[in-house]
């Protein structure tokens, strides 16, 4: 091939690839997204902010032990079941695991009197008894991503007498003075919580939207980019849809409930100092004494690796593993990046425990 030529078929290459890129654009501009969270499943608790799902099984044969997934209460949990292929919650299901998901709603008005007792005993375990009610199993495996996780290993160290069998948790925070962005906008010098639960009832979503974006200030604009770089690419672009919608759909928090987590986690730091009450109960996590798996993410700039390191040691359980996996706060759980590394190690330690 002469050298013209090769510059002649590089050029059409560019060519039909900018073609292809314009095209797709116009679709993307003109399709609607693409709906996440389609596993079959029931309702079995619909109350407040408060959602307990169970999943159709996929398979005949099932493990003993159920699971329950916890999302984080800023998000919704459809990021565990985005579409076939690139859902958690099939991907369990499919390996022959029962699985149920605490999801969340945004609070109603009439829900800004609850707080973290509320959520980690009526909504977690409120959702445990739920469990044993349908399988008939007192045994559940609980699983929790980021708040999610914080509610469990909660629950867990103030239940330790009932459970749960098995906890696993992803990029959980524990010392929450390492969240040190989080820790410079929430200031008691600048921050006025209790002005702000006592007039608007609640962490309005838009404000949580702001702060999770300020993490990464060109964040956003940087994936418009790769997303206009690949619109030929049709992968590329539903991927990009699915976790654009999902990291958009932010819930509020009811106001009591931010007003606790921000004065005893944010401000005293009380999982760490051994400070939190819950109920007027202390909240010791060397209490929890069940199989304990804490994962985390090497780039998470969430829940930094300061911020979930501790929880590994203040953790009482002889069998503990901590895993630390390549990957963001996100792309740890959902696409690519969790399928070929994630999923595969929750299913290796779960499956020998829920028999």
């Amino acid at each position: 091939m002469t050298a013209e030529a090769s510059v002649l078929d590089t050029a059409r290459a560019d060519f039909e690839r900018v073609l292809q890129r314009n095209l797709k654009g116009l679709g993307y501009l003109a399709s609607p997204a693409p709906v996440p969270g389609a596993s079959a499943k029931d309702v079995i608790v619909s109350r407040g902010p408060w959602r307990l799902y169970h999943y159709h099984p996929l398979v005949d044969e099932v493990y003993r032990v159920p699971v329950l997934l916890v999302m984080a209460t800023t998000n919704r949990g459809y990021v565990f079941d985005l579409a076939p292929g690139q859902s958690l919650v099939e991907f369990l299901l499919l390996r022959g695991y029962d699985v149920f998901m605490v999801d969340w709603e945004a609070p109603r008005p009439e829900d800004r009197h609850l707080g973290l007792k509320d959520y980690v005993e009526d909504f977690v375990g409120g959702s445990i008894e739920e469990v044993a009610a349908v399988t008939g199993e007192r045994d559940v495996s609980l699983v929790g991503y980021c708040m999610g996780g914080v509610l469990s290993v909660m629950w867990s160290a103030l239940n330790a007498d009932r459970g749960p069998k098995n906890l696993a948790v992803f990029t959980t925070p524990v010392d929450f003075k390492a969240m040190t962005m989080f820790q410079a906008w929430s200031d008691p010098r600048y921050f006025d919580v209790d002005q702000l639960v006592d007039t608007v009832g609640q962490a309005p979503a838009e404000m949580l939207l702001t702060a999770f974006d300020m993490l990464r200030p060109a964040g956003r604009a940087a994936a418009n980019f790769r997303l206009v770089d690949n619109l030929w690419n049709d992968e590329f672009v539903k991927s990009h849809r699915m976790f654009d919608r999902w990291s958009n759909d932010m819930l509020p928090l009811a106001g009591e409930y931010f007003r606790e987590t921000t004065k005893e986690l944010t401000w005293k730091n009380g999982l760490i100092e051994g400070t939190l009450k819950i109920g007027g109960r202390p909240v010791d996590l060397a209490r929890i004494t069940c199989p304990f798996l804490h994962v985390t993410a090497e780039h998470d700039h969430i829940v930094t690796t300061a911020a979930s390191d501790p929880l590994i040691e203040l953790v009482g359980s002889e069998d503990k593993e901590q895993v630390v996996l390549k990957g963001g706060h996100v792309s740890l759980i959902a696409g690519p990046n969790a399928v070929k590394r994630m999923w595969p190690k929750l299913d290796s330690w779960l499956g020998a425990k829920s028999v």
